[in-house]
């Protein structure tokens, strides 16, 4: 049963920022081991969490970065890791004032009262808060896990389970499900995560594994996709542009996917993590 009236609001809090390199985003031809090394030329980029007010949950959409990469000396569990994701990142900027419960405190909400966070996929700048609410049950792809827990270096994707695992952390694997629902075509698997058609979790593979996206349905308000770093921007993502992380043959079958969805769903605002936009876009929705 479809009851999008029970999402009151949609808000976006933003943990800081940073600058990538600009093939990160816009892709390249070039070795990535050259634009790591040797681009010059970068892009500021917000780290956002989406906040979905629901008459039965405060529910976030990831959880953004924790201090500790600007903080701490020993945020990266290696040197070589480290090494490379100083070249990759840099200027990252996250104050205090930052912090997920400070925002949240900001937006008139406590940490304390997430009951749910859905996460995009296992980045650092995804999963960063979940420390910070113990309480809430955590919902990530499978996949994404079953590539924690494998042998092909996952810390090297700034995947580090010793944050992830964290103990006492209330960990769901999302539960797909086969559907049939016209409105999600060509999405054949969903989860509904409340139960009542309002926030339905999508499986959007390409970025990372266990990827996921959710598609949040208002009464009052175009219905909004929350996409992680499936892209970067909107934009990209209608003109078939990958950038330079993940599997570009993958991303580009999601992408084929989420525009064939947004085109019987034309008010459809796409909302990627670190869109700069976000806040616009949601007051104008």
């Amino acid at each position: 049963m479809l009851t999008t009236s029970a999402v009151k609001a949609v808000s976006v809090i933003t943990t800081g920022d940073g600058e990538v390199h600009h093939e990160h985003i816009y892709g390249t031809r070039r070795p990535e081991l050259w634009w790591i090394f040797f681009g010059r030329r970068w892009v500021r980029l917000p780290i956002n969490v989406y906040v979905i007010d629901h008459e039965d949950a405060l529910v976030l959409f990831d959880t953004g970065q924790d201090r500790a990469v600007v903080t701490d000396p020993d945020y990266y569990p290696d040197r070589i890791t480290a090494f490379f994701y100083r070249h990759i990142f840099r200027d990252i900027r996250i104050g205090p004032e930052d912090t997920l419960p400070a925002q949240l405190g900001r937006m008139g909400y406590s940490a304390s009262q997430v009951d749910k966070a859905v996460i995009s996929h296992l980045h650092g700048d995804h999963v960063g808060g979940i420390a910070d609410i113990p309480q809430a049950e955590l919902y990530a792809g499978e996949e994404g896990f079953a590539y924690m827990r494998g042998p092909d270096h996952p810390e090297r994707q700034t995947v580090f389970r010793d944050r992830i695992e964290i103990p006492g952390a209330r960990w769901h694997m999302i539960p797909f499900a086969s559907t049939d629902d016209p409105e999600l075509a060509p999405f054949t698997e969903a989860f509904d995560l409340m139960g009542d058609g309002s926030m339905i979790v999508l499986p959007t593979p390409g970025h990372l594994p266990g990827s996921v996206s959710m598609l949040v349905r208002r009464d009052t308000a175009p219905p909004v996709l929350l996409v992680g770093d499936l892209t970067y921007d909107e934009q990209l993502l209608e003109r078939d542009h990958v950038g330079a992380v993940g599997d570009a043959v993958q991303l580009r079958h999601t992408y084929a996917k989420v525009r064939a969805l947004k085109q019987h769903t034309p008010d459809l605002v796409i909302l990627p993590a670190h869109d700069p936009h976000a806040a616009k876009k949601l007051g104008s929705t």
